[in-house]
């Protein structure tokens, strides 16, 4: 018999395994400043381990299937349908079509792509890796957008092209986002800074000296955290200076 993949099977299934001890633990952490989620967004409290098992599962859940999911105002059901969406754009074996028709999902529907964790989870491989061999002129669109997680999306997504060395739209993104003012894009354009100059210091390095002592402090210190204790010192330095002077 074909195993039922639909989501309303997920839900189901999703629903057995919450925990009142997990609600608690869960609306803790997202009150506390770790991250902001979204005006209507419900919590059941679902272990993450637990939720991204039963992703793999149901990972040849139909894009038609995980919109259904997504539309839901529960945090973990949309958790879950960005994770299989993950899970499938992660997958050599899924075809060129199919790739693009998550793209196209994610982007459509981004207005549920509402908090950090959920852009996060999936963004990296299904709008990344999708656009790895095409023009990506998406990731400057949503990097000047009003909506704060398709900025973060922006920045995040060029995570797959540093796996290549291919660091310029982490570079250049990264640049655009330097007058962000949400600490939530300060640390995924300084962690990314941060990765790209793994690959290439000097550029790294030629990117602080211009923009050090203006950006948001944040975003530096995620941005040097990997470079030498003088370095390090000495941008800060930097950002100190100016902000006496100011």
């Amino acid at each position: 018999m074909t195993k039922n993949i639909s989501a309303e099977a997920f839900t189901e299934k999703l629903y057995t395994l919450q925990s009142p001890e997990e609600l608690v633990k869960i609306q803790r952490y997202f009150k506390s400043g770790a991250g902001q989620y979204g005006e209507g967004d419900v919590f059941i409290g679902v272990r993450m381990g637990s939720l991204f098992s039963l992703a793999k599962e149901f990972i040849q859940m139909s894009t038609d299937e995980l919109e259904k999911l997504l539309e839901s105002p529960v945090h973990e059901l949309r958790t879950g349908a960005l994770s299989i969406m993950n899970q499938q754009a992660r997958n050599n074996k899924t075809s060129e079509n199919n790739r693009k028709a998550l793209y196209d999902l994610y982007l459509r529907r981004h207005d549920r792509i509402n908090n950090w964790d959920l852009v996060d989870i999936s963004c990296m491989y299904v709008i990344g890796r999708y656009l790895n061999d095409k023009p990506r002129d998406i990731l400057y669109q949503l990097a000047v957008s009003d909506n704060i997680w398709e900025r973060r999306t922006a920045i995040v997504s060029t995570g797959y092209f540093l796996k290549n060395r291919d660091l310029d739209d982490t570079f250049h993104i990264a640049e655009i986002l330097l007058n962000d003012t949400q600490d939530l894009i300060h640390k995924a354009a300084g962690g990314w800074l941060r990765q790209a100059g793994k690959s290439d210091q000097v550029r790294l390095i030629s990117f602080l000296d211009r923009y050090a002592s203006t950006m948001p402090r944040t975003l530096l210190r995620y941005a040097i955290e990997h470079l030498s204790d003088q370095k390090r010192k000495y941008y800060l330095a930097l950002k100190k200076t100016d902000n006496e002077a100011s």
